[in-house]
């Protein structure tokens, strides 16, 4: 790629650059009206963030990501943006972007959960500053399932393991 170039292509072709600002700017301009919002209903940044708060919006974070990208039931969401290109483990999906343009854009963003992080994260954020109670509910809910997730793996591998 030229700095006169502003588009390149990868494996699954021309990387949608116009895309990803698109996506970057919804993000930032997002962010900003909440901001804009909440200081004008009066809602006040809290005093400090804990470090146990950090540790929950994390975990729930992660889930949250996961059952938005690989999840089957979510399947529905990423749909016009992806198509199936694998079967994962423990019933999740790999999916892989589609089209061109915004269309592959939002299937990058929605096959990647590292990628879909970011604005979970912001989410959980911005209703944890409006809120506090109930996003940590909402964040030991999803923080509950993670854990559970772990003793389901760790079961199957040590039924795996006794089986030999």
């Amino acid at each position: 790629m030229t700095t006169d170039d502003a588009r390149y292509d990868d494996d699954q072709g021309e990387v949608p650059l116009a895309g990803y600002a698109a996506l970057a700017g919804t993000f930032a301009v997002g962010l900003g009206v909440y901001a804009a919002v909440a200081r004008r209903r009066g809602v006040t940044l809290p005093p400090e963030l804990p470090p146990w708060d950090v540790a929950l919006l994390g975990t729930a974070t992660y889930k949250v990501s996961r059952l938005l990208t690989k999840d089957k039931i979510t399947s529905f969401l990423r749909a016009p943006f992806t198509r199936r290109a694998d079967e994962g483990e423990a019933g999740e999906v790999m999916d892989e972007p589609r089209g061109t343009g915004m269309r592959r854009a939002v299937g990058d963003l929605l096959a990647c959960p590292f990628c879909t992080s970011a604005w979970v994260a912001t989410a959980l954020m911005c209703s944890y500053t409006a809120s506090p109670r109930l996003t940590r509910l909402i964040g030991g809910g999803f923080g509950a399932l993670t854990v559970a997730d772990g003793l389901q793996y760790a079961w199957t591998w040590t039924q795996r393991t006794a089986e030999g």
